[in-house]
Order: structure tokens, then sequence, then C-alpha cells
């Protein structure tokens, strides 16, 4: 078994410069058509997952690097190990979590990230500045000004390096898996993700099934987590994207569990995004702490003690993902194999997208019913299946 850092070079990785802001105002009459001809093929509640979908409505990046973009404040998520008692913890896990929705969700437009092929892996890493993971009191996010993210700590001594890999494990039901770790703060993330499609009128429901479990080896703290669902609205207009859905987050060995609700806006007035947490120790019931807000907004932490505090999600400083360019990518990582779809779709030469993404989806179909005739089930590189979920095949519990 080689480990995940033999196998990709960081240093050949570099800043990302894509932007990803999806700039269509809304679907244009002869895309309509297109969309109302597909909507009459379909039955409530009808799984989407065989459907093909018109290309222009696909976002220019994998369903896998939208993953990635969970990480867009990795200072955060390393803070959640500098807590010093599990309270503490698990109180920042659930500040990093509510702002992990935001940058993953680009543009007001609701537009679908490209379904990972069986065997599509991305890779990329982060450099935290050390002095920006910080213990939890002192940690006041809201003072944080945009400009503090000039190209900030290159120099690796001053940096935790936070790495991650996702892989498409199965093609049907569509699973990726996702492992992210950084060795010096002894703390890595494992989540496997089955996403569900349905058709609901003039809507359409994405439900992530699976879970993810961040270990925290220095405390031999085990936190389960689930995902919200995802619908896109209002989808023969200007599609948006609302999150609902109530998603838990357990420490069995500390005793402390919080549930964090997103909440669809009712049919008539109410906000949208709103999302509201609580945090609870089990043992004595007691709730320690609640959350209010919008997951792409402001949100306000109160805390057992009277404390408050207020993150306001788009002030928080991006700190950039270090991807290695295409010419050094092999020919199943995410945007090399998708290049061709991503240029077309850049250029809006919807045809050409198409083409490409046909040629693609074809010759997953032909080496699918290869491995059928040859009955050689499909095996991932980065994972391995345990149980009902996958694991990373080195995490660091392992060579811990």
């Amino acid at each position: 078994q080689h480990s995940a850092s033999e196998l990709i070079l960081v240093e050949d990785e570099m800043t990302d410069t894509e932007d990803n802001e999806e700039e269509d105002l809304g679907v244009m009459d002869d895309q309509r058509s297109v969309i109302l001809h597909l909507i009459s093929q379909l039955k409530l509640g009808m799984d989407l997952t065989r459907v093909v979908l018109p290309t222009f409505i696909l976002e220019k990046r994998s369903l896998l690097e939208m993953y990635a973009n969970f990480m867009a404040h990795p200072d955060l998520f390393l803070s959640i190990a500098a807590g010093a008692t599990p309270e503490e913890r698990i109180i920042c896990f659930v500040e990093y979590y509510l702002t992990a929705f935001h940058e993953g969700r680009k543009g007001a437009v609701a537009k679908k990230p490209y379904n990972p092929i069986i065997g599509e892996t991305f890779h990329c890493s982060w450099d935290v500045p050390k002095d920006k993971v910080k213990a939890f009191r002192t940690n006041g996010a809201s003072t944080v000004s945009k400009d503090s993210t000039k190209e900030l700590g290159q120099d690796q001594s001053t940096c935790y390096k936070l790495r991650f890999v996702a892989e498409q494990v199965s093609h049907h039901p569509p699973v990726s898996c996702f492992y992210c770790e950084c060795k010096e703060k002894k703390m890595c993330v494992n989540a496997h993700v089955w996403t569900k499609s349905k058709f609901m009128g003039m809507s359409i429901g994405v439900s992530m099934v699976g879970e993810g479990v961040l270990h925290l080896l220095e405390h031999e703290e085990e936190y389960v987590f689930t995902l919200p669902s995802a619908y896109a609205r209002s989808i023969l207009t200007i599609p948006w994207v609302e999150l609902g859905g109530k998603v838990n987050i357990n420490c069995a060995r500390t005793g402390y569990s919080a549930t964090v609700t997103f909440h669809t806006k009712p049919f008539y007035g109410g906000k949208v995004h709103r999302v509201t947490a609580e945090v609870k120790h089990n043992p004595t019931n007691t709730i320690v702490c609640k959350a209010q807000g919008e997951w792409n907004g402001t949100l306000e932490f109160t805390y057992n003690n009277g404390d408050t505090k207020v993150i306001d999600t788009t002030k928080l400083p991006v700190i950039r993902k270090k991807i290695r360019p295409i010419a050094n990518q092999g020919p199943l990582e995410s945007r090399r194999l998708w290049q061709h779809v991503t240029n077309s779709l850049k250029e809006g030469n919807i045809d050409a997208a198409t083409e490409h993404k046909h040629r693609l989806e074809e010759r997953q179909r032909a080496e699918e019913r290869q491995r059928v005739a040859l009955t050689t089930p499909w095996k991932p590189k980065y994972f391995a299946k345990e149980g009902d979920g996958w694991l990373y095949v080195n995490p660091l519990w392992k060579t811990h």
C-alpha cells in the first residue's frame, strides 16, 4: 500500500486560480423547452439516477471537487483539535460544519456538478497559516477581514498541510468517498456519500446518503456526522439551491452530540437558507450551545454561559486549495478527465460539451459491460469497502 503522499507529489501543486463563479442568470427559452420535454417524461418521486440531464445545467466541476470545497475554511476545520475540552471541540466542529456549505455552492444559480465516473479521483491540499488556527474562545471569526487572505503563509514552516483525496468508488449506486488529513494536528476525516436524486415537480431533491467520521487522534475522539439534502428549486425559471433536513453529529466517547436543522423555505413568506443547531451533553441532558442564522449568511452562536458570537460566512477568508496543473494529472483525475467538457462550457459551446460528456459516459458503460462479462468487480484505488461504508486505505489512525 502506498500512502497518498507518495502517490501524489504535493510539490507539483499550485494555488488554484479557477473562480468557479456561475454567472448564468436563468434559463433561456430554447433551454426551457428541453427542460419541459424532460419534465414531461418524469413521474413524481422518480429516481433520476439514470436520467441524462441536459448539459447546459452543468456546473463546471465534478462532484468530487465540490466535496473538496467543504474545506474552504481549513483554519476553522483545524481549530477543532485546538479545543481544550470535549465541549469546546464539538462546538468548534459545529461552527466549522455550519460554515462548510456556502463555498461549495458558488453563485445563486443552481447548477449540477458532473457525475463522477467510476475510478475518477480528485486531489488537492491547503497550506493553512498556523497563526490562523486558534483555540476556541479566542477565535473571533467575525473580526477577520477579507484583506488578510492576501497570499498568506507560503512559508511551509509557518503552515499546516491539509491533504485531500476523493474517489468515485461505485457507479450504481453512485458512491463518492473522500478523505482529508492533517498529520501535524493528528486529525483526519473519512466520508462516503451516495447521492440519490428524486423528481418533485418543480424541484429536484438530492439526498446524501452515508456518513463521515472525524478522527481526533490526540483526544481519541470520533465524531460521526451526516449531510443535508439539497433541493434545486424553480427549475423552469431561475433555479436556486436550498439545503434541507436534519443532520446529526455524535461523539460517543464524550457523550456530546449536536443536531443541525436546515430549514427549507415555507410556501408563503419565511426566510431562505435558515439553519438552526444545538449542541447537547447527553449524560446531563444540558444544551451547551445554540446557533441560528443562514448557512450562506450570518450565523449567531449562543453559549450556555451567556456569551454570544457572530460569524459572517460572506466575510470569512477563503484559503485557496492547491492543485496540480492538468498536464501533471493522471487521466482519471477530475479536472483532466472533464477538461474538454469544462472548456466547451466556458466557451458556451453546449453541443461540444454534450458530445465530450457523451463520450465519457459511453466509455464508462463499455467498461462496465466488459467487467460484467469477465465478472471482475471494480477495485477502487484509495478506498476499501468495510461493512456498509468505505475507508481510506492508509488512514492516519493506522499509521499513528
